[in-house]
């Protein structure tokens, strides 16, 4: 009887409790931990987890908890863990209910963040056809044919979810779209839209009134995209992406002891490479070369760890050979960097910022007609990004085309030099010795 009794005991453990093996929500620290949003998550995780603890095929909480873990990773750029939390509650949702929207959209959701972008476009697309009416899922759709370089495509897509749902993530995709078009002017017209449409405070409208401060930045604005940044940070303190963004608005200004204080902040907050990125810049535009290439190092070595997690599983882990390429250029590896672009380019060969990268690698390496090649690709839609077009500008004068690189070089110049001051300080000696 004793062991009947153990044996009974030892199936209600295993088969009644779901989460025992569940990632638990990691405390947040700080200003994350500040104010309400982070009760309110709390509370309904831990509703969410009783509720499964008492019934396993409650679904519908399964999926409202992968959705939390979802935005926990958004909130704190811990996607390794909650991303993965997540894709095990979603995975189980569609074991028992595969025809489940909700539960396909997410994995899709996951895929787009882990840059597994084929993969998430055909979940979208399979999503599509169980809600063709879902504004969310064309949302999806325009995300996964941007990053794919199928721009044409998300054009339409983008279109049919302001057709279905105009709210801010769909102001904010036609925004985007402009912006790869462009029309800079339009894009911020849009995103202003966007952030218009959001509830003040909240994660994804600071998100948008921060990438509303980018495209001041790169139009030349300075005081305007200043001004984003402190309004988020007012609203939502310490948001490490308005922490940034006001690190770089001092960057620009030369007041490199400020901008690195915002950028250490924002890296202590959120796990999110380009904070490191930053900081290398930040370390040696103000002369402090060791820390520089300590920080370098170090955000290679977490760049590849997310790489070769990704390779080890097809379904997560972040591919993160595009900014591998830019890290190792840092550090003046110049084989790994091309090694990385091309891993990149077979992945998506249509998309611009990929062949911009490609473009690049390749003229740090000296091979500028191969460069030109990629460069060429990079530019089909017109981007107006001041960077791509000083990029453009010194491979067009390397190859002799001295007019046409040097107009671009200028134009990048007189409207935003500070986005990338090695860039600008190339740019100004090929001007100044013409």
């Amino acid at each position: 009887m004793l062991l009947v009794f153990g044996v009974l005991v030892l199936a209600i453990f295993v088969f009644k409790k779901p989460d025992a093996r569940m990632p638990a929500l990691k405390e947040r620290h700080g200003d994350l931990a500040a104010g309400g949003e982070w009760l309110n998550t709390k509370e309904a995780v831990r509703g969410l987890l009783a509720k499964l603890r008492r019934n396993p095929d409650d679904y519908k909480s399964r999926l409202l908890l992968a959705q939390a873990y979802m935005q926990e990773g958004r909130v704190t750029g811990d996607h390794a863990y909650y991303d993965a939390a997540a894709m095990k509650l979603l995975d189980a949702v569609l074991r028992a209910e595969p025809e489940n929207f909700e539960a396909m959209a997410c994995k899709a959701t996951l895929c787009l963040t882990q840059h597994h972008f084929s993969q998430g476009l055909a979940l979208a697309q399979q999503a599509q056809q169980l809600n063709p009416n879902s504004g969310f899922v064309y949302g999806l759709l325009t995300d996964a044919h941007v990053e794919l370089g199928q721009y044409d495509e998300a054009i339409k897509m983008a279109d049919k979810m302001n057709q279905v749902r105009p709210d801010l993530s769909a102001y904010a995709r036609v925004s985007y779209l402009r912006e790869i078009y462009g029309d800079v002017p339009g894009a911020i017209e849009a995103m202003t839209m966007a952030v218009k449409a959001g509830l003040s405070g909240m994660e994804q409208t600071e998100w948008t009134r921060v990438a509303l401060g980018h495209l001041y930045e790169i139009s030349g604005d300075l005081a305007r995209a200043e001004g984003c940044y402190e309004t988020s940070l007012l609203v939502r303190p310490g948001y490490a992406y308005a922490l940034a963004g006001r690190g770089r608005v001092a960057a620009a200004r030369q007041n490199y002891p400020a901008a690195i204080k915002d950028l250490q902040q924002a890296r202590a907050m959120v796990k999110d490479y380009a904070f490191s990125d930053e900081l290398v810049d930040l370390y040696r535009q103000s002369g402090q070369s060791g820390k520089a290439n300590a920080m370098a190092k170090e955000s290679i070595e977490m760049l590849a760890n997310a790489a070769k997690q990704a390779d080890e599983d097809e379904e997560l882990g972040h591919y993160a050979d595009r900014e591998l390429a830019y890290a190792y250029l840092k550090t003046n590896e110049l084989d790994r960097a091309l090694e990385h672009a091309k891993i990149e380019y077979a992945r998506r060969p249509d998309n611009i910022d990929v062949n911009e990268t490609l473009a690049w690698v390749y003229f740090k390496r000296g091979q500028y007609a191969e460069a030109q090649k990629y460069m060429q690709v990079a530019r089909r839609t017109h981007s107006q990004n001041p960077v791509l077009l000083g990029r453009a500008g010194l491979i067009l004068t390397k190859l002799g085309k001295v007019a046409e690189g040097q107009a671009l070089l200028e134009k990048s110049l007189r409207t935003a030099p500070y986005l990338n001051p090695e860039l600008a300080a190339e740019g100004k000696a090929l001007i100044a010795a013409r």
